[in-house]
């Protein structure tokens, strides 16, 4: 192996991406959707004494409240970088209580549409500064 003697190993090329394949396609709107058809599923589970009815609704709100964690981790690991949490130093603190609000503490663990438009409104805080960070 004498020919590797001083080479290095280190690419000649750094580059960067926010993900695997940089498609640049991100929306909180796939979280909003997700969160109101929790409201909705709340509302019709209290509306509704049919245990059967009851059963499916709630595994369907909690699948629905993993969709939401889901979309929320995407937007708060991939496309928020260093710079937006500069801007808005509540950033963090607002994707951790809204996917507080989409677990088992929240809207996956109960049916209290209440809860759910908890989590709306969080939605729609982290909706506004995304929206303000494409615009800039």
């Amino acid at each position: 192996m004498q020919f590797l003697k001083g080479r290095s190993l280190k690419p000649r090329t750094v580059v960067s991406a926010h993900c695997d394949l940089p498609c640049g396609v991100y929306d909180p709107a796939q979280a909003r959707i997700e969160a109101e058809s929790i409201k909705a599923i709340c509302e019709k589970y209290q509306a509704n004494t049919d245990p059967e009815f009851r059963t499916r609704a709630l595994v369907i709100k909690e699948q629905r409240a993993e969709l939401v964690k889901h979309h929320l981790w995407v937007l708060w690991t991939d496309y928020f970088k260093a710079p937006h949490f500069e801007k808005y130093p509540n950033l963090h603190q607002l994707f951790n209580e809204a996917t507080k609000l989409a677990g088992a503490g929240g809207t996956k663990g109960q049916a209290d549409p209440a809860v759910a438009e908890q989590l709306l409104g969080k939605i729609e805080e982290i909706s506004k500064i995304f929206w303000e960070t494409k615009q800039a």
